[in-house]
């Protein structure tokens, strides 16, 4: 076993160069051998670097603020007073990024911890459950503040976008960047007799429409199109070609409330209702809002979309599989439209942990709303 307070003290030796050859060739087979240490190295990087750009944004609000203090002493420039909402504006565009860079922080120490913990501690696993639930929590209310002030801002800028007001709430993901496409339940349609939008997980709205209707397997798939939306970087997860195994540990990212919720189950059956194939049953709990949510291997697959539960009997879950949706994207390709679309089949995220996984995936989950 490895002493973990010896590995963080080689990990800070290697990012500052002050090993040997052979310690960095020892460091780098180490790494090459074990995922967790892999990863560890990654996670303690990140914190070093945040630490130093941390360290950095408050050099130079010193050096502002003496600058600043030396042209007032000279009589160049005069105190002006700021409303109380401009002052609110003014801290807030001032120390956003230093906020950010504190939390930050502080999440990725108390994921370092347990990362350490878990790797190093033979007597019990560690539950990240909690700092992922926190880790949801914080950054909803980050993102929450972020808004609030960029509201305020367009008041005096620009026209406000008019926020819909919906009668129903579901969950969609992105599987085709290039064509801003997102997958969720045919029955969410529906519901929607007038408008559909999108909402993603700061709380900015898009208008889009339905592409694909499929109601027997319950997808659907909507394209954004509004011109407000920004392209995302590629799509994270990657699609399952083949059948889930039985027990396979899943989890989901859903809208059951205002703000992304995880919950974790497993596949306890290969067939859905009434021996359908082209579902599973799982074990999870999830609630109205989580229809259209992506069902997650511990890989970072995506194998299922969460379609309805079992009203009858206690977290008994029903989910389209993942091939469903390969054919249903092949269906679409016959459109000129969306010839080009295409979708990940190789594992991309197998080599994080949960909590990493969540964070580059909950980008790409969006709540379906409509009227």
């Amino acid at each position: 076993m490895i002493d973990n307070q010896i590995l963080i003290e080689t990990i800070e030796k290697f990012l500052k160069g002050e090993l040997n050859e052979t310690e960095l060739n020892e460091f780098n087979s180490l790494r090459q051998s074990n995922a967790e240490i892999d990863q560890l190295f990654v996670e303690n990087s990140y914190f070093l670097e945040q630490l130093e750009k941390y360290s950095d944004t408050k050099k130079l609000s010193f050096t502002i603020q003496e600058t600043v203090a030396d042209l007032k002493s000279k009589g160049f420039i005069k105190d002006t007073p700021i409303s109380t909402q401009g002052q609110i504006i003014y801290m807030w565009n001032r120390y956003k990024k230093t906020i950010a860079v504190a939390a930050s922080i502080a999440i990725v120490v108390s994921l370092l911890s347990s990362s350490i913990i878990s790797i190093f501690t033979n007597n019990k696993e560690t539950n990240l459950k909690p700092l992922v639930e926190k880790l949801i929590e914080q950054d909803v209310k980050y993102k929450k503040l972020e808004r609030q002030i960029t509201q305020i801002n367009n008041k005096d800028n620009r026209p406000v976008k008019t926020r819909v007001e919906s009668k129903f709430r579901a969950t969609g993901f992105m599987i085709d960047v290039n064509n801003n496409l997102i997958v969720t339940n045919a029955h969410v349609l529906t519901e929607a007799t007038h408008k559909l939008i999108i909402e993603n997980n700061n709380g900015d709205q898009f208008e889009a429409i339905a592409v694909y209707h499929n109601a027997k397997n319950d997808i659907a798939i909507l394209k954004i199109i509004d011109s407000d939306f920004e392209k995302l970087s590629p799509v994270p997860y990657s699609v399952k070609k083949s059948t889930a195994d039985l027990g396979d540990e899943i989890f989901t990212l859903g809208f059951p409330k205002q703000e992304i919720v995880y919950g974790q189950g497993y596949i306890s059956a290969q067939n859905g209702y009434q021996m359908d194939s082209s579902f599973y049953q799982l074990n999870t709990q999830v609630n109205e809002g989580n229809s259209g949510s992506p069902v997650i291997n511990k890989n970072g697959e995506l194998v299922g979309v969460i379609s309805s539960k079992e009203e009858n009997a206690e977290g008994v879950v029903f989910a389209i599989k993942s091939s469903e949706i390969i054919d249903a994207i092949n269906e679409i390709k016959s459109m000129d439209e969306f010839k080009n679309s295409k979708i990940t089949t190789n594992p991309c995220l197998r080599k994080y942990d949960r909590v990493s996984q969540i964070k580059k995936i909950k980008d790409y989950i969006f709540m379906i709303k409509g009227n």
